[in-house]
């Protein structure tokens, strides 16, 4: 299908951008990053804009930074240069786990990591990432910016906190420090396929047993979830293999979740995923 006939805007500086999105008709207006969420439902007649602003040229956008206490990931880095962030593999290894199982490399290659926060399909690999490690989004508009916690920022299915005149400029990724495993596990029917289920976790790890964990789920409600319930339960619970109070823990994984039904699983196998998935990624990243 051919998409509607928009007006395609190409700014080169944040503000130009910012300013185009403050003069333009609120949500008849969308922001094209990597495309490879928003062409098809522009194909799909799904999305309907008056008006594309393309922020590809924008360099300010792009790359990682290393700052004190957290590593700074710019929206409009590629999947793809993430994996590839020796920053990032260092700092804040979870995020490359896990963005290296998002689609195939080709969707790597052009997919942004702005782009998969502002998209929030709850079946997308790394808003439950932003969940479990806390990641503080920085938010442009042309009045100024503001910071907002990964918590606030996942709204609906397919929506943030981001206002019709709001830019995302990218994340503030906290360092854990010394101590702390991570895993991303995911059940998938093909490597390009979302996830039927996936479990982001990272485990602090004191004398032989879990100290504090984090634990956030993928597709399992209408945007990621934090599984408060598990985490309560893995302080005091040994590193060691075969123990059951990991087991016991990760039985409530599906607690206070809404998971959805369509073609490729019902709720209740989500919830029996999101148990056996939560067991193995806490039982790896403590490993």
């Amino acid at each position: 299908m051919i998409p509607a006939s928009f007006e395609y805007v190409r700014p080169s500086t944040v503000e130009e951008a910012a300013q185009i999105l403050r003069n333009a008709a609120g949500d008849d207006v969308k922001l094209l990053a990597g495309g490879q969420s928003l062409l098809p439902l522009l194909r799909l007649r799904l999305a309907y804009p008056a008006a594309l602003i393309d922020l590809g040229r924008i360099d300010e956008l792009r790359g990682v930074r290393d700052e004190a206490d957290h590593v700074f990931i710019a929206a409009m880095t590629t999947h793809d240069e993430v994996v590839k962030s020796a920053v990032v593999q260092e700092q804040c290894p979870l995020v490359a786990l896990a963005t290296a199982q998002v689609a195939d490399p080709a969707v790597r290659h052009r997919g942004t990591f702005g782009g998969s926060m502002a998209h929030a399909d709850p079946a997308g690999d790394l808003p439950a990432v932003a969940l479990a490690l806390d990641m503080e989004f920085t938010i442009l508009s042309a009045e100024g910016t503001r910071a907002l916690p990964a918590s606030e920022f996942f709204v609906d299915y397919l929506e943030t906190a981001l206002g019709p005149g709001e830019i995302l400029l990218g994340a503030k990724v906290p360092k854990l420090g010394a101590g702390w495993g991570f895993h991303y596990e995911k059940f998938h029917r093909t490597a390009q396929a979302w996830a039927i289920v996936g479990v982001a976790a990272a485990v602090k790890r004191e004398n032989g047993t879990i100290s504090e964990g984090r634990v956030a789920l993928t597709n399992m409600g209408s945007t990621p979830v934090r599984a408060f319930s598990v985490e309560r339960r893995l302080p005091g619970v040994p590193v060691a293999n075969g123990n059951g109070e990991l087991r016991e823990a990760a039985s409530t994984a599906a607690n206070d979740t809404e998971p959805p039904t369509d073609l490729h699983a019902r709720p209740d196998y989500r919830r029996h995923l999101a148990v056996v998935l939560t067991e193995r990624a806490v039982r790896k990243a403590a490993a």
